[in-house]
Order: C-alpha cells, then structure tokens, then sequence
C-alpha cells in the first residue's frame, strides 16, 4: 500500500465542501454531461482546489450530479473554495444553478476496488445533508463549521443563522447561511418557511439574521422566538448585512461607554477642556486589551448625564457607563467622576480629584487605572505603563494638543476644522518638540486632510505628514498612535495600501479597541476592490464605534459605489436616526434619487437647503440637480454671488464651482458667459496644478474645462494623465473616475467610440464618480446628464442607457 493511501487510511477530521447541481435529474442527458463537465472546470481553476490538490491534501469524491471535495487543513478551506464557486458562477455560468453545504467532521478512510484511497464517513453524509436544506446559489455550512469560522473575524459579519433542519431520519442540524455582498443567497431557503404556521412567526424568522454564531447567542435567539410566539409580537431585524451585535448578544461584564464630560467652567470656551480629559481618559482605558471601550465618536451625540442610561448602555452594548465634569478655573483644575453599572442604575465608584493643571495626567491614569480594578480588567506590565504615561511635561503644549484634539472630534470634516486642528497642534509641537502624541495626531490630521482635500493636497503637506508621523514613531516606536498615523501616511498620502495594511496590522494590540484599525483596513481593501473583505472590516469597526456617523456614512457610501441604493439608503437613515437633519446625508440622497432618475425627489430633498461656499459638495449637487432638470437660473444666480468673494480656504475647488457655473450657463444658451467661466476657472486651476501636480482630481477638473472650452487635445491629454496618475489596477475606487472623465470629453468632443468603451466598461463595475458626492454613472443618468446629449442617436448608447447596471454581481 503507498504511503499516500496510507496516510488518507489515517485521517479522522476532513473539512468537507458538498456541491449540487439544481434540477439536474430534469434535464437531458446531453445538458447533464454539459453541466458536470463545465462544474468539473470551475472548481478545478479555483485557488482553493489548485493549492490543496498540490499539496496532496484534497481528495475529490463524484457524487453523479455533484461532487464532493475533502480537504484537510482548515475550516476555512471548503468555504473559501465555495466562495470562488459562487463568483465564477455569478460571472461566466449564470445558468448553471448549484446549491452548496460545508461540515467539519469524522471520517474514516477505505481502499476502494480500484486500490485507490477513498473515504466516507458521518462527516461527508453531514455535508451533504446541511447542503440539502439550501436551494439554488445557497452557501449553507453547519453549526460545527460555523462556530470555527467565527474564530476569525473577517468571516462573522456573512454568517447567519437559519435554525434547525429536519434531514432523513427525523435528525435536525443546525444550519447557518454564509452569504457576503456580492455572493451566496441571502433569501431563507424553503425549508426554512413554515407552511402551517402564521404569516408573523414565518415573518420573524426570515428577519432575524445572526452576525455571530456563538452557542449562547443561539440559544438567546431561540429564547426570544418563543417570547415572541408568547407575547404575539415579533422582532424584526434588516435580512441586509449585519451591523452592530444585536439585542440577543451577550454584554461583555467589563465593558464600558465614557459620556461627554460636563463642562462646569465659568467660560464656555473651556468647553475644549472637558473634552479633551474625557478622550484622554477613554484614550487610555481603550489601551485595556481586557476591556471593551465605546469610541468617543459614538458616545458624544449623547448629554454628559444622561437619563436614560439603560437605553444607551443597551445601544452601545456596554454594562458600565462613566459620567464625568470638568471644572478649570486658572491652573487648577476639578474632575468628578462617577462609574455606574447600567442594568440598576447602581453607582460602582465614584471621586472627585482637585489637581493643578501640571498635574492633570495624574488624574486621567488614576481614573483609567481605578475603572479597570472596579471592573476586575486584567492589565499587562505594559499597559500598566501606558495608562500611567505622561505626554509631555509641557502644560501650555497640552493645552494646544487639547484645542486641536477639539477640531478633530467634531464631526464635519471641512476645511476650516481642518486647519483649527493643524494650527494648534503645530502650536504644540512647537511648544514641546518631543511631544509624540501630537506630533501623531498632526500626522494624522494633515494625512486625513491630504486625501478628503479638506486641506490643499500639496507636495509640501505630504512632506510635513511624513514627517510628523516619523518624528512620533522615533520618540515613542511602541505608541499606537504613531504606529497609526504612519499607516494612515502611505494609505492617505502614497496610496501604498501593502505597507499602511503592515502598519494598521502592528498597530492592532497596542490600541486594542480602537475602531479606527479596522475602520482603515475597510478603506484599504476598497481601494483595492475588495468589496466584501471592506464591509467584513467596516461591521467589525462599528461594533466597537456604532454611532460613528462618519464611518457609518462611508459603509453607505460603499453601497452607493456598488450601486446597491436601497442598501445604501437604509445605512444613511441610521445616520439620520444618529444627527437628524444631517445636510451631508440628505445631499447623498439626493443624489441617489438623481441616479435612479427621480428628479423630483431629488429636487425636494435639495430645495430646502442653503449651503455655504465651503460646503461643495452640496453646492455641487445643487448644479447638477438644475443641470439635470436643465433649469439652471436659480443655481447661476448662487454660484455667482459666491464665487463674487470666493474663500481662498477652498483653494482649487473654486475654480471647480466655476466649471458648474460656466456649464449651467452653457446648459441655460449663454455660451459666451460659459466660456468667460471656463477661462476664468482654467486659469485658477492652472494656477494650483504647479503645487499639486499628482492631483487627480485637479486634473480631472482641468479636463473637464478645457473640454468646454472646445480645446480637445489638451482635454483628451488631461484625461490620460489623470488615468495614468491613478489607473484602476491601483486604486478600484478613484481609479475608474479618470475613465468617466474620459467618457465626457470623448462624448462631447467627437469621439464617440472611446466614449462608448469607457461607458461600458463603467457600467459594470462599482467606483466613486468624480462629479458631486460620487455617485457612479447609472442608465437613468446617462439618459438625463446633457454631457451626453451628442451620443443621444448612437444604438449602443441607447442600449446603455436603458441598461440596469450589474454591478451587484461582480
């Protein structure tokens, strides 16, 4: 006997992935031929299959109308390859319909008649019963397999469970459904919907998806369905992607949400203050690995004593809620706290520490260190360090890192916030050059402000990104923070996502419970198309940070880049239910409503609103609503009143708005004064592309103006540069923007062909779009943008435009 025979003789777990083809018996003989072989063809080109049948760790059972695949080293092996599958299937085969079911568990090798090692065995049998229980485009994987691949934390947000399965025999299995974003079948299968019960409890249970496979959340859903049953009442929960834990999670005992602190100054501008202790606070009990702290960005929508502290513990899924004050009055400072347990309202330790302001540190680690005794959180020797580190022995440096440590915690990410935070954190680091704490921050700031163009993304703020964060890193190498903003550097500023993801990586347990690891990771791996891997990272950030509206808003936005509107609308309605009347999400919305081609409702949602010249975005939209509609007077008359004393904290983006101000004139029949506003926004944009020459959408910007301007040659040059400065295979979010710049001036300019191509290719593949909130280009907007209007008679535009997108399914 070999000793490769031998060896699969041995084997006792196997990791078993069971594959059907749907309505095989039904079809003739020569389609079932067609369809094995065609089965036999994808799942041998995936990487799964090739790796393991390499390494001689597969083995591969026929099945007549299916297969069944063994592999040996890990849980995640039979899912991974279901997942190639799936997206092989979605891709190429559409037609050929397969269900899928995965387990881990015993089987036992045979030799069979042809002396060939073969095996068999409970666990195959298992697989292919939990497989059973799916219908066509199903990925279902048992209890067992489930409960593993919950031990990584990429695959908890696609697993939900179903609930039993009755198989043959009268056994039942517990089924989970795997499904991401783009593959799988989220619908419940059939045998999951009770036939001779009520509408509701059928209701309740489709609705009831689990991001998390734990035994006693089981168990808690299965206690709540009988509630419900009880009461005559049922809980509904989006079948959409899971977001936070929901109610049935277990709250972890040692786990806290840190309130604003009241600000009981006589001077209200002390407010920054009060704001800063509470972060400083909350910063240092995050570094607890053995804690679960709530970011701040979740916690300050709420009052600094709340009344309703049950609710909000429940919200944040937290036991303990720390409530606080801060009083400063010259250099001394008074800092009350109080911890209380939120499930009986109980105070668990409260204190007030009267220090000067040399002093506060002291305050803030007492605090952190006195929580973690009361909530039993075991502190390594390092932590133990942290907690009690002093920034900087500088109070007039610590009280500038305060006031820009301010600007960052507001929510909106504008221009003047932008710069009030970079002036005073520069002020501290003058003040105190060995200040790593800021000089990270600063790093960070002037990083965040390179990428959004809250700051002008010249080669010069790059610089002092680089090395602010460098500076962080060489006076402290193990603080989290500069190891953060090193990361946040080669992401923001070199779009060097292998590095910033080694960064983010390393920077993982020294800020154990920082949302902001997984928040960058999920930006990361959008950049670089990885769509389902993003939304794994950005639902593992908002259990740590779940009323973070920025992050919620660019998990939104994620599935406005893939077109999934409804998805994406339901996200920004938790955003609203966070900060009501958010003009930032009612823009978005409008222009969702403008890429369905709903111009009404668009129109309503952007009528009430007035934005300021630093609010682009809106004023942006605005146009291009009046652009749409082609009703551009009222949009001329604004644009012009704001342009007439332009903010020069805008710097390029005002020539932008006099791009929208010369095509709305030109959409209105007054070329002349079109053409005055392009020459007018050439020559500013012009002016700031010798500062920020690898600024794509500057360039962007110079393209579409010289096309208005009829200059073809340097519009089609401009166009090719911004794609070369940013092509696809680089970057799978701004990348294809370049393209639909390239689309508009083939369009208008006489190049009909090239416009096409670049049309389709944009059509079937998710990006951020360059004009307004970045909403890519769909059918309904090819068939109302008037940059278009040439194209209007040409049969393959008109078969575009009447064309739903696909994007879902890539």
């Amino acid at each position: 006997m070999s000793a490769e025979i031998k060896r699969e003789i041995e084997l006792k777990i196997a990791h078993v992935l069971f594959i059907d083809i749907v309505a095989y018996s039904k079809m003739a003989s020569d389609d079932q031929r067609a369809a094995i072989e065609k089965l036999n063809q994808i799942v041998q080109s995936t990487d799964e299959f090739r790796k393991a049948e390499s390494d001689n760790r597969l083995l591969k059972l026929a099945t007549g109308d299916g297969m069944a695949l063994i592999f040996y080293d890990s849980p995640e092996a039979p899912v991974e390859c279901a997942l190639e599958i799936s997206r092989a299937l979605k891709e190429h085969h559409p037609q050929l319909r397969l269900r899928m079911g995965a387990h881990s568990g015993p089987v036992s090798g045979v030799v069979d008649v042809n002396g060939r090692a073969n095996v068999a065995g409970a666990g195959i049998n298992t697989a292919q019963r939990v497989m059973d229980c799916g219908d066509a485009g199903h990925i279902l994987l048992s209890a067992r397999i489930a409960e593993d691949l919950e031990q990584f934390k990429h695959w908890r947000p696609h697993l939900y469970h179903l609930g039993e399965c009755e198989v043959k025999h009268g056994e039942k299995i517990d089924i989970v459904n795997l499904f991401t974003a783009e593959l799988g079948n989220r619908e419940q299968p059939k045998k999951f919907r009770p036939t001779d019960v009520g509408v509701a409890v059928s209701a309740a249970v489709k609705e009831s998806p689990k991001s998390a496979i734990s035994r006693w959340a089981l168990l808690g859903a299965a206690a709540l369905i009988l509630v419900a049953v009880a009461a005559g009442s049922f809980l509904f929960w989006q079948r959409q992607k899971p977001g936070p834990p929901t109610a049935t999670s277990a709250i972890p005992e040692k786990s806290i949400a840190v309130m604003p602190f009241e600000n009981l100054s006589r001077d209200p501008d002390n407010a920054y203050f009060a704001d800063g202790i509470q972060d400083e606070i909350l910063t240092r009990l995050a570094k607890i690995a053995d804690l679960k702290v709530i970011s701040r960005t979740s916690t300050q929508h709420y009052k600094s004593a709340p009344d309703n502290l049950r609710e909000i513990a429940k919200q944040l899924e937290v036991a303990h809620i720390l409530e606080g004050s801060v009083q400063k009055s010259g250099d001394a400072v008074r800092v009350n706290v109080q911890l209380i347990k939120a499930a009986n309202d109980s105070h668990v330790w409260a204190d007030t520490f009267d220090r000067k302001l040399t002093d506060i540190f002291s305050v803030e680690s007492e605090v952190a260190k006195t929580i973690a005794e009361q909530l039993r959180a075991r502190l390594t020797g390092q932590e133990e360090q942290v907690i009690a580190a002093k920034p900087t022995d500088n109070p007039e440096a610590y009280d500038a890192y305060l006031r820009g440590l301010a600007y960052t915690l507001k929510t909106a990410n504008t221009p003047a916030n932008a710069l009030g935070a970079q002036k005073y954190l520069r002020e501290a680091v003058r003040l105190d050059p060995k200040f790593a704490l800021s000089w990270a921050l600063l790093s960070n700031v002037e990083a965040r402000g390179y990428i959004t163009q809250a700051l002008q993304p010249t080669v010069t703020l790059r610089e002092e990104a680089r090395q602010a964060a460098e500076t962080a890193l060489t006076l402290q190498p193990n603080l989290g923070e500069a190891v953060l903003a090193k990361g946040t550097y080669h992401y923001a500023c070199l779009k060097d996502y292998d590095t910033a993801e080694r960064y983010f990586e390393q920077a993982r347990p020294l800020l154990p419970n920082s949302s902001r690891i997984p928040e960058s990771l999920a930006y990361v791996e959008r950049r670089r198309g990885q769509w389902d891997r993003s939304e794994s990272s950005f639902n593992e950030a908002e259990r740590l940070d779940p009323r973070n509206a920025y992050m919620l808003s660019q998990h939104a936005q994620s599935y406005l880049l893939l077109r999934r509107f409804p998805e994406a609308l339901r996200k920004f309605d938790q955003i609203l239910n966070i900060t009501p009347d958010d003009v930032d999400i009612l823009v978005v919305k409008a222009a969702i409503a403008q890429a369905e081609g709903d111009l009404p409702r668009a129109s309503a949602l952007l009528a009430p609103l007035h934005p300021a010249a630093d609010d682009n975005t809106a004023l942006e939209t605005q146009a291009y609503q009046a652009i749409l509609d082609r009703r551009p007077a009222p949009v001329i008359a604004r644009l012009k009143e704001l342009l007439a004393k332009p903010d020069p904290a805008l710097g390029y983006i005002n020539g932008e708005l006099r791009f929208y101000l010369g095509w709305a004139h030109d959409v209105a029949g007054d070329h002349a004064a079109a053409e005055e506003s392009w020459r007018q926004a050439r020559s500013e944009l012009e002016s700031f592309l010798k500062e920020q020459p690898e600024n794509y959408f500057l360039i962007e910007d110079m393209a579409l103006t010289n096309m208005g301007l009829g200059d073809k040659a340097a519009a089609l040059a401009l166009s090719e540069r911004a794609m070369a400065l940013m092509p696809i295979e680089k970057d799978a979010l701004d990348g294809p923007g370049a393209i639909e710049i390239l689309a508009r001036v083939a369009a208008r300019l006489g190049e009909p062909d090239r416009a096409i191509a670049a049309l389709q290719k944009l059509l079937s593949i998710p990006y951020s779009g360059p004009l307004a909130v970045n909403v890519p280009l769909t059918p309904a907007l090819l068939r109302l943008d008037p940059m278009f209007d040439p194209l209007r008679n040409d049969p393959r535009f008109q078969k575009l435009a009447s064309t739903a997108p696909n994007t879902a399914d890539k």
